[in-house]
């Protein structure tokens, strides 16, 4: 039996050691952040059509007439973005024939003033023809967050329009 102990104690110092790494990593995060407000639309174009049959138009300009010329828009003369209009004259060309005659004027949106934020918020955005699109955005309020090398991460929530992630990620490897 002595000598069964003996080899069992040889056979342990001479057991190969084992070789291995490790690796332990603790990785936290705060991640915070608040909307911005915005707002878009799309201003709304000024147009002017004439269309007809046995009909002769004409433009009275600065005391002169010239026939066969239809009015329009008048872009060296704008008033808050909006172009001025040119009157057409129109007379019927041959008396006592039939005549028909469509004219069309639509006035554009004036340039509107920029909008307002305010904590955030927008106040009043100009009424246009165009599809209004708007977020009013967040206020931070409380809003907080911390990341400890412990791995500890806090989060204090915050007003509307706000986020707030924490992570923690603990990885350990043996090779």
């Amino acid at each position: 039996m002595k000598r069964w102990n003996l080899l069992s104690l040889a056979m342990l110092m001479v057991a190969s050691p084992v070789f291995a790494d490790m690796r332990h990593k603790i990785t936290t995060s705060a991640q915070l952040s608040v909307d911005a407000a915005y707002s878009s639309t799309n201003r709304a174009a000024s147009t002017y059509s004439l269309t007809g049959n046995n009909i002769t138009p004409s433009v009275t300009a600065g005391g002169s007439t010239t026939s066969g010329k239809i009015g329009g828009l008048n872009l060296s003369s704008l008033s808050a973005g909006v172009p001025a209009l040119v009157h057409t004259d129109k007379a019927v060309t041959t008396a006592g024939s039939a005549f028909s005659m469509t004219e069309s004027y639509q006035a554009g949106d004036s340039t509107p003033s920029a909008p307002t934020v305010s904590s955030g918020v927008v106040g009043s955005l100009p009424i246009l023809s165009g599809t209004t699109v708007t977020g009013s955005g967040g206020v931070a309020g409380n809003l907080a967050g911390t990341s400890l090398s412990s791995g500890v991460v806090t989060i204090t929530a915050g007003g509307a329009g706000t986020t707030a992630v924490g992570q923690t990620v603990v990885e350990s490897v043996v090779d």
